[in-house]
């Protein structure tokens, strides 16, 4: 086994998280944690990391195991570029000795093989879509792992990924790429999808559960399904216990004669039911409680038409993200924008609800304009420093919701909001209490249109599938940006999909028919990106011919320094192999393979190494 945890236990003051939890993960297990927020599953991933130690209870790692965490935060130093990033990271591996050019070679091949384009590697990080700065982040860690860990763990690796980088995570997750493997993982997420997917087993963290968690192999159908069957046998234990106990008292009521071994027997037997049973209940209370509970306010507004767009089109810097939309929003409407990061999903969305002007075309709303709710995807409509109780309820101790007055308290548990956080500030919030404080804003405000830009994320799943429900049950009209293809598939009437080489917008009726849009566009963008590198190569080729007639290199030379950065990549592609070998426990348990293959890897560095200073001799030369 990669790593085994036993009886894993974690309290954050006196609230328990979790009891009693053991599992081991193997080569090849995808593990897939979920839970509420604040179930403790990044606490549990940080402790297989080592990051974080449990209350009782202890992992053990395999011996010689190469483990990377990669955190939900891709955060990069301002002026750092990819390049540099995964140098940086490599010089960490104990594979490059501290030498910064195999270092860098080992960071360039490593960004080459998940996918980066030479132009992107020297681009400043700041610039890169959260979909690359996720790959970058990974990119990185298998760099300190000198390109061949045996156990990734990832938090909430999802999150604010577009549907490309999404689909690219879970291939390389499930198969490797380009001779890179990703070995086992464990992941947090909130992503059915990616779950269904991805995971060979899932873990949930819940107070439903004895010890906090149950465990079920299968992908995430195989998990509900199993749930299911779970919950419904704990659901009928309870009645039966409860029956159990009600015999008990009645038998107590009679007042049992004396007071022999028998009787005493059957009172401690009866305290014991009690117990349990209060227990069980207490556990299948918890599987029924669900997330918030998520409930728009409708205007009631009969207009037959909110918004009218022909022909409009926007871009910016020289660049054009759409062209020539033509789209009717009227109430009941369900549509879905699907594109890559920075295709321009929430650019349509500002034209649609009237904050930003298109270039050209028109765009027509309904007199009087159409009331229109946000919940953007950043959360930054509320100031940090409010506090939770102003936040929520803006109007001091009660708030008017559909007509019925509630009181602060009751509001905010609505929310799954406890009565002391209602004097914390909206910064110390988690990521979920701010998007939950943020909906439960959005719910106080009668609208015809809702806007939800990436609601998913920070969301758990209890939660994602009560803010579906009020979506489906909302009478005026939805724009939904998101990357959840769960929630697409179950809420959109149809899909807008941006991002075409071209510009153009295709809008369809299912997510089948958007994903094969995507697929499309890039394999065009694919195409087109090919076609230029063959260009600049013939180009480069014809001036190094040029330039070749201009110097000392022979035919035979100038062949071999054009061959020069393949014989590289070749001679590395064979070092990573050959430290492979090495960190290989089989290998290392048997003294003769390891002399081998120590001595493999000698002369892989070395053939690099002759590479190199032959690759300057023949720059030189040329001049």
């Amino acid at each position: 086994m990669l790593i085994t945890a036993k009886e894993l236990s974690k309290s954050h003051g006196l609230r328990e998280l979790f009891a009693g939890v053991s599992f081991s993960v193997a080569d090849g297990d995808r593990v897939g944690f979920i839970g509420p927020n604040g179930a403790g599953k990044t606490t549990l991933l940080r402790m297989l990391a080592g990051i974080e130690e449990p209350d009782h209870g202890l992992v053990r790692t395999q011996r010689n195991a190469v483990i990377v965490f990669v955190s939900q935060r891709d955060d990069f130093p301002a002026g750092l570029t990819p390049r540099t990033a995964a140098t940086a990271a490599a010089l960490k591996s104990a594979s490059v000795h501290g030498d910064a050019l195999e270092a860098e070679v080992l960071g360039s091949v490593i960004l080459g093989k998940l996918g980066f384009p030479d132009s992107r590697m020297d681009e400043p990080v700041e610039l890169l879509s959260g979909g690359w700065k996720k790959r970058l982040s990974i990119a990185c860690g298998l760099c300190e792992a000198g390109g061949t860990p045996d156990l990734l763990l990832l938090d909430e690796p999802t999150n604010h990924l577009d549907v490309e980088g999404i689909r690219w995570l879970e291939q390389f997750l499930s198969r490797g790429t380009n001779d890179i493997r990703a070995g086992a993982c464990v992941f947090v997420t909130h992503d059915r999808a990616f779950l269904e997917r991805v995971a060979t087993r899932v873990l949930e963290l819940s107070r439903a559960y004895p010890q906090g968690t149950l465990m079920i192999e299968g992908n995430y159908s195989e998990f509900l399904r199993r749930r299911d069957e779970f919950l419904e046998a704990q659901g009928r234990a309870e009645a039966t216990l409860a029956n159990e106990v009600r015999m008990d008292d009645v038998w107590l009521s009679r007042g049992p004669q004396g007071r022999g071994t028998k009787a005493k027997s059957r009172i401690d037997e009866s305290a014991d039911r009690r117990d349990v049973l209060s227990a069980i209940a207490a556990r299948n209370e918890a599987a029924g409680a669900g997330g918030a509970r998520v409930d728009f306010t409708a205007s009631g507004r009969r207009t037959r038409r909110l918004v009218v767009a022909t022909g409009i089109s926007k871009g910016f810097d020289g660049r054009t993200l759409f062209r020539d939309l033509d789209l009717e929003i009227a109430p009941g409407d369900r549509l879905g924008l699907m594109g890559p990061n920075g295709s321009g999903k929430t650019t349509l969305l500002g034209i649609l609800c009237g904050d930003m002007k298109p270039d050209t075309g028109d765009i027509r709303f309904a007199d009087p304009m159409p009331r229109v709710v946000i919940l953007r995807q950043q959360r930054t409509d509320i100031p940090e420093n409010t506090l939770l109780r102003d936040a929520i309820c803006p109007l001091g101790e009660v708030v008017d919701f559909q007509g019925r007055s509630m009181h602060i308290t009751a509001w905010s548990r609505r929310f799954l909001f406890k009565d002391a956080q209602l004097l914390q500030t909206v910064k110390n919030l988690s990521g979920g209490e701010r998007a939950r404080a943020h909906i439960a804003r959005m719910m106080l405000e009668p609208a015809d249109i809702l806007v939800l830009d990436e609601p998913t994320n920070d969301l758990d799943i209890p939660t994602l599938e009560v803010l579906e429900e009020s979506i489906e049950s909302f009478p005026g009209a939805v724009l939904l940006v998101t990357h959840d293809r769960t929630m697409l598939k179950r809420l959109a009437k149809s899909i807008a999909v941006i991002g075409a080489p071209d510009a153009s917008v295709s809008v369809v009726a299912s997510l089948d028919q958007a994903m094969a849009c995507l697929e499309r566009a890039e394999k065009e963008v694919a195409e087109r990106d090919r076609t230029t590198r063959m260009e600049g190569n013939r180009a480069a080729k014809a001036a190094g011919v040029a330039t070749s007639k201009r110097t000392r290199l022979s035919f035979k030379e100038q062949r071999e320094l054009d061959a020069m950065e393949t014989a590289v990549e070749t001679a590395e592609k064979e070092r990573l192999v050959a430290e492979a070998r090495v960190a290989d426990p089989a290998v290392a348990a048997d003294h003769v393979k390891m002399a081998a293959a120590c001595k493999l890897l000698d002369e892989a560095q070395e053939k690099i190494h002759t590479l190199y200073v032959r690759w300057q001799e023949l720059e030189t030369k040329r001049g």
